[in-house]
C-alpha cells in the first residue's frame, strides 16, 4: 500500500461509493481504507483536520469516516465546515473515535454525525455501519415541497426557509424536521425517530434527539413553535394553537 506526498493517499476501485477516512493514525487508516476496499468502496485518506475539508472541497465524497481528535482542526471543526458547504451537506459521517462518553456521543450527533462508533471498534461492525449509513440516503423517502406556517421545506433542493429566509441545518436536523413535517400532526415517539431518522441499527440514547431537537428549534427561530414536545412520548408537529397529546 503506497501513499502519494503529504498526508493524502488513494486506494481507488470501481465502486459505486467514495467514503473519505480522516484518521491521523497511518496504520488505522490503512487498514479501514484496506477493508472498505475489499466492500468494493473507493478510499481516500487524510490524516489532519484541515487537509480533509480542502480534499472534501475537491472532491466530495458519499461519506466520511472521521476522527474526532485530529491535528490543526478537530474532527468537530471539520464536520461544522462540512456541514456548512453546499456540496458537503448531505454526506453522511459516522465519527471514529476514543471519546466513548455519552456526553461526548451527543455533541457528535448535534454535530451532524449519522452515526458514532467508539474505539476500540470491530472491523466487521464498522463495514455494516457503512453499509447501513449509505442505505439510508438511498432509502429515505422522496418528498418535493412541505410548507407548514412560516416553514418551507424543499426537499429537491435540501432546502429550509423560515419566513422565506433559508437556515442552515445539519444532515440529522433537516431529516428530523422532514420526518416530523410528513407525520401529519402524529406524536412520534423518541425511539421511532431514532429510527427512522438514524436507523434501528445506530446504538444511541433517546437523549440524542432531544440535543438535535433543541438545536433544531433554535434555528427555526418562530418556527419552533410547531415543534410540540409531548412529555414522556416525543414529539409532533402541529400549528402552535393545538394542544393535542395523542
Amino acid at each position: 500500500m503506497t501513499s502519494s506526498p503529504g498526508r493524502l493517499h488513494s486506494l481507488v476501485v470501481n465502486a459505486k461509493k467514495s467514503i473519505l477516512v480522516v484518521e491521523d493514525e497511518t496504520d488505522l487508516s490503512e487498514l479501514l481504507c484496506y477493508n472498505l476496499q475489499k466492500e468494493g468502496y473507493s478510499c481516500r485518506c487524510t490524516t489532519d483536520g484541515a487537509s480533509a475539508i480542502s480534499e472534501a472541497r475537491r472532491l466530495p465524497p458519499d461519506l466520511v469516516i472521521l476522527d474526532r481528535m485530529l491535528p490543526k482542526k478537530s474532527g468537530d471543526e471539520v464536520a461544522v465546515a462540512l456541514q456548512r458547504e453546499p456540496q458537503t451537506s448531505r454526506v453522511p459521517i459516522i465519527m471514529l473515535t476514543a471519546k466513548a462518553e455519552e456526553s461526548d456521543q451527543l455533541v457528535g450527533f448535534a454535530l451532524g454525525a449519522a452515526d458514532y462508533v467508539t474505539k476500540p471498534f470491530s472491523i466487521k461492525l464498522l463495514m455494516a455501519r457503512v453499509a447501513a449509513a449509505f442505505k439510508r440516503s438511498e432509502t429515505a423517502s422522496p418528498v418535493e415541497q412541505i410548507s407548514a406556517g412560516p416553514i418551507q421545506l424543499d426537499e429537491s433542493r435540501y432546502e429550509v426557509k423560515v419566513h422565506g429566509a433559508p437556515i442552515a441545518l445539519t444532515t440529522t436536523e433537516f431529516r428530523i424536521l422532514k420526518t416530523l413535517m410528513s407525520a401529519g400532526g402524529r406524536v412520534l415517539d423518541r425511539s421511532k425517530l431514532i429510527d427512522l431518522v438514524l436507523g434501528a441499527a445506530v446504538a444511541v440514547t433517546d437523549r440524542t434527539i432531544d440535543v438535535h431537537i433543541a438545536s433544531l428549534r433554535k434555528k427555526l427561530g418562530e418556527g419552533a413553535a410547531w415543534i410540540h414536545t409531548v412529555r414522556g412520548v416525543g414529539y409532533a408537529f402541529r400549528e402552535p394553537h393545538e394542544t393535542r397529546t395523542q
